[in-house]
């Protein structure tokens, strides 16, 4: 199994019974990665929390964690995307790097026939683009001990479309739906202090609790946004929050 997601992360293609074993591997590590996530989370464990995140997002994928991101595109190999790394004037690293550019440009550095750049034009609609808004509710008034909750504002610019639709891989066995985590942590102490599964289609909002500290003072957070499918598409904001004496008004 070890070695079938290696080939799968690497892009060496298995032939016959093997790329039968290969797609049932996939399907199962997607599974067991989400219960993971759970597991690891249940725990507080922050850093092995982000990293089967990650993971998540290369078994759907097939790449490295290392590799280009632009390799999630159709029609991309890590010739094309070393090329846009290195465009004179602005280096292409990311799919909103792309999008970015005029279309000429575009054209100038992909070289593709029309119906390539019509299978990229094709993902980066489809590709996660989603502001993300938070606030600290009553933040004046956080007291040691007490619960602290972070409302969370999620929303994505659909480009045009109704709906999300499936996620975008051609290196992953079936049709999947793309999910996404928001996960508060203290990146000093490695703790996860707040979890959520969110599917987000046009707009949510989402509310996390997680408790303040014993003692007073100010305290410096982390705030998530972890998505299972695709790279690059992931935030993370730090936040601090000023937390009172318990009995103090």
């Amino acid at each position: 199994a070890n070695a079938l997601l290696q080939a799968h992360f690497s892009r060496q293609q298995v032939g016959g019974n093997l790329k039968l074993d290969q797609e049932e591997v996939l399907l199962s590590a997607s599974r067991l990665l989400q219960a993971m996530v759970d597991v690891i989370s249940s725990n507080g464990w922050l850093s092995l929390a982000l990293l089967a995140m990650e993971v998540s997002q290369m078994v759907t994928q097939g790449i490295w964690e290392r590799d280009s991101m632009l390799l999630q595109l159709p029609h991309f190999t890590k010739d094309l995307a070393k090329r846009c790394q290195e465009n004179p004037g602005k280096s292409i690293e990311t799919v909103f790097d792309l999008v970015e550019m005029e279309d000429d440009e575009r054209r100038e550095l992909l070289q593709m026939s029309d119906v390539q750049l019509l299978d990229i034009a094709r993902f980066c609609n489809r590709f996660p683009n989603i502001d993300m808004s938070f606030e600290v509710q009553d933040s004046e008034n956080v007291r040691a001990g007490e619960d602290i909750t972070l409302q969370v504002v999620l929303e994505r610019d659909l480009e045009g479309r109704t709906e999300v639709g499936p996620v975008y891989s051609n290196r992953y066995p079936k049709a999947k739906e793309e999910g996404w985590w928001l996960v508060v942590g203290d990146t000093k102490t490695n703790q996860l202090l707040a979890i959520k599964r969110v599917s987000l289609q046009r707009k949510s909002r989402v509310k996390l609790d997680f408790a303040a500290p014993a003692e007073a003072g100010k305290k410096t957070y982390t705030l998530y946004f972890m998505c299972d499918s695709y790279m690059g598409c992931d935030q993370e904001y730090a936040f601090t929050v000023d937390v009172k004496e318990a009995g103090e008004e």
